[in-house]
């Protein structure tokens, strides 16, 4: 996939899409986050490495260092105020700008709501909707300074139908959808956009543990027929966070196989 995506950029001319731009990338320590901060990279960008993990913040650092990339990492819990701030702060005092904030981080706890707890609600909404709200709230003033920034959230098909065993889930992912058309809506007479990028079934470590049976129930709903990669989310989220969605914001852009089309999966 490297090789590839350098040598598609040689022949359009080594014009890189990202050029200047620094980015913010949530969960960037690991499967669609690493992918993002690695391809981010290689289109022009700083990046910021924000992660709760730091050892693996920093291998995807050193990453993106080794292919000539500048990137630095930050250790934060996205679902807490100060340390998105801090992230926030990070990106400013080390690059002087943030133009690209990519709200990736998430988890799952699945459960029929009568076995779920609390406490892994509470996590789950704030992992994957708060952190949502809180990089958009820190974000924002500083984007709004400069007139300009892109936004993009990490939805998910689960947001747009019940599934079986994930009520925690579901109801993060919905709401993301409708924040970020709410957002986008806001501060959109500030030059800056906010979409979605909205996965269905991808092959990344957090799958890695669903059954056998259970992965091949869900790939079933995917008309392609396959699971998504890692770089195929990342392309939709490339042209979202680039100058080429210039006109699109307010969106949730599906790269899910096809599932949702015809009610599928529902």
């Amino acid at each position: 996939m490297d090789t590839k995506i350098r040598v598609s950029t040689q022949a359009r001319g080594a014009v890189v899409r990202l050029k200047d731009k620094v980015a913010v990338i949530t969960g960037a320590g690991s499967g669609i986050g690493r992918t993002a901060a690695e391809t981010f990279a290689r289109e022009g960008a700083r990046i910021v490495v924000a992660d709760r993990n730091p050892s693996s913040a920093a291998a995807t650092v050193e990453a993106i260092k080794k292919n000539g990339g500048s990137a630095i990492s930050v250790e934060v819990d996205v679902s807490k105020s100060a340390d998105v701030q801090k992230m926030i702060h990070v990106g400013v005092e080390g690059f002087g700008q943030i133009d690209i904030l990519y709200n990736h981080a998430g988890i799952n706890r699945p459960a029929r709501a009568t076995d779920l707890s609390e406490e892994d609600w509470d996590l789950v909404l704030a992992t994957n909707l708060k952190s949502v709200f809180l990089g958009c709230k820190y974000v924002l003033p500083h984007m709004m300074s400069r007139g300009r920034g892109a936004i993009v959230n990490t939805g998910g098909t689960f947001g747009f139908y019940g599934r079986p065993d994930y009520p925690a889930y579901c109801a993060a992912k919905g709401a993301v959808h409708n924040l970020t058309k709410q957002i986008a809506l806001d501060y959109a007479p500030h030059g800056i956009r906010v979409n979605a990028v909205c996965p269905g079934f991808i092959d990344t470590p957090m799958n890695s543990t669903v059954p056998p049976e259970a992965r091949a129930a869900i790939i079933k709903t995917q008309p392609l027929g396959r699971p998504g990669r890692a770089e195929e989310v990342v392309a939709a989220a490339l042209f979202l966070a680039s100058d080429e969605a210039s006109f699109v914001t307010g969106t949730t852009l599906l790269v899910d196989g096809g599932q949702l089309s015809g009610r599928h999966g529902a």
